[in-house]
C-alpha cells in the first residue's frame, strides 16, 4: 500500500513538472515573432530599439573618408612627354613634376615618348596601367588629329583619357631667325607666294595643330611653303637655328627663350589679342590674316582610374597651380597657366574635336 502510494506521488509530482514547463514552448513562439518585431522597431521613434539603428551609421558613413592609400610612399609617378625634349610640352611636364612632388611627397620623374607627332606617347597614356601612377601632357588639338585622321590608325581616342585639369594655353606664333631678310609677315607671305615650295617652314609634326595652321594660312593667301615636320618644338626650333628651315610655324613657349635671346625674330601671335608675355608683338589678325591657332595642354591619366585615385590627383594638380613658385616659373618660360576644371575641359575637348573634324579633311586632301 505504501509503495502504491509513492507511486502515485511521483506520478503526480511529474504531472506538476510538466505543467510549469509547459509555458515554456508557448513562450518560444511569442518570443519567435520578437526578432522580426526587432528589425522594424527603428520605425517606430518610441521603441528603444530606435534608439540603437543610428549606430551602425557612423561605420556607413566612416567609409568614403578612409585615407587613400595613394600614392605609396617609395613609388614613382611617371609623367609622359610625347615629344622630344627641349619643347614646351617637356619645360611644361618638369614643372609640373617638380610641384607635384612637394605636393605628393613622393618622386615625379618625366620620360619622353617621342615620335609619329606625339602619338607614340599619346599611346603608351593611352595604353598604361589605370592606378594614377603614369600620367601625361596631352596637347589640344593635336592629340584629335591624330585620332580623328583615319590613316593615323590610331588606336585610341577621346574616350581613351581623362583630363585632370586644364593646366595651360600656348599661343601660335610664327618666328623667323633675327638676321632673316623676312621683316614682317607679309614679307614671308609674298616670298611663298614668289617661289611656291622654296621657302621651308617648319612644324611640331605632321597634321598638328601649326602644320595645319600653314594649310589655313596658305589657303587664304595663295602661297605655297615647302613643310619640314619635327618631332617636337625642340628639333623645330634647332632647325631654324641651324639656318636649315626659314620659318618656324609654332608655339609661343617653344620660342620664347629664342625671342629673349635675339636668336628669333617673332612676326605675329595667332590670336586675337596680343600676349602680355611678348608685348608688341602684333596678332595676325593685324595684319590681316585669320590665323587663330594654339594649345590647350592638360595633364592627363588613362581612362579607368578608380574614382578615389583621381581625386587624390586632380586635387594635388589645382594645389599646384596655386603655387606661386610654379606660377612664376611658367610665366619665366612663357607659358600662360589657365586652369580649367576637368568638366569644363572635357567640354572644350569636345567643342575642338567638331572644329577639326571637317578641317582635317581638307588637310588630308592637301597631302594627297
Amino acid at each position: 500500500m505504501r509503495r502504491f502510494l509513492c507511486v502515485l506521488v511521483a506520478i503526480a509530482l511529474f504531472a506538476m513538472a510538466c505543467s510549469s514547463a509547459a509555458p515554456t514552448p508557448t513562450a518560444a513562439p511569442t518570443a519567435a515573432p520578437a526578432k522580426p518585431a526587432a528589425t522594424t522597431a527603428p520605425a517606430a521613434p518610441t521603441k528603444p530599439a530606435a534608439t540603437t539603428a543610428p549606430a551602425a551609421q557612423p561605420t556607413t558613413a566612416a567609409a568614403p573618408a578612409k585615407k587613400t592609400d595613394f600614392p605609396v610612399k617609395g613609388k614613382s609617378i611617371i609623367i609622359i612627354n610625347p615629344f622630344a625634349a627641349g619643347g614646351a610640352t617637356g619645360i611644361a611636364a618638369r614643372l609640373v613634376g617638380a610641384s607635384l612632388e612637394k605636393v605628393l611627397g613622393v618622386s615625379v620623374e618625366v620620360q619622353e615618348k617621342a615620335g609619329a607627332g606625339s602619338q607614340v606617347g599619346s599611346t603608351e597614356l593611352a595604353q598604361s596601367k589605370p592606378d594614377g601612377y603614369t600620367l601625361g601632357i596631352l596637347a589640344l588639338p593635336t592629340v584629335n588629329t591624330l585620332y580623328l585622321n583615319p590613316d593615323r590608325k590610331a588606336v585610341f581616342n577621346r574616350t581613351s583619357f581623362e583630363p585632370l585639369v586644364g593646366h595651360h594655353i600656348d599661343r601660335g606664333m610664327v618666328c623667323v631667325k633675327a638676321d632673316s631678310p623676312y621683316k614682317t609677315m607679309k614679307d614671308l607671305v609674298d616670298a611663298a607666294k614668289a617661289a611656291p615650295e622654296k621657302i621651308k617652314a617648319s612644324t611640331t609634326g605632321l597634321l598638328g595643330a601649326n602644320h595645319m595652321s600653314i594649310l589655313d594660312l596658305q589657303k587664304q593667301t595663295g602661297a605655297k611653303f615647302a613643310v619640314v615636320h619635327f618631332d617636337g618644338g625642340g628639333p623645330a626650333s634647332t632647325a631654324l637655328l641651324g639656318g636649315h628651315t626659314d620659318a618656324y610655324f609654332g608655339f609661343a613657349a617653344d620660342l620664347d627663350r629664342f625671342i629673349k635671346s635675339g636668336e628669333f625674330r617673332s612676326l605675329g601671335l595667332m590670336d586675337k589679342e596680343e600676349s602680355k608675355l611678348y608685348p608688341g608683338v602684333k596678332t595676325m589678325e593685324s595684319q590681316g590674316y585669320n590665323l587663330y591657332w594654339g594649345l590647350n595642354r592638360t595633364v592627363a591619366v588613362p581612362a579607368g582610374l578608380p574614382r578615389d585615385v583621381y581625386d587624390v590627383l586632380s586635387g594635388a594638380m589645382k594645389k599646384v597651380m596655386q603655387d606661386p613658385e610654379h606660377i612664376t616659373k611658367m610665366e619665366q618660360a612663357g607659358l600662360e597657366l589657365k586652369y580649367t576644371d576637368p568638366v569644363e575641359f572635357s567640354k572644350l575637348w569636345a567643342q575642338i574635336d567638331e572644329t577639326i573634324k571637317p578641317l582635317m579633311e581638307v588637310a588630308r586632301n592637301e597631302q594627297k
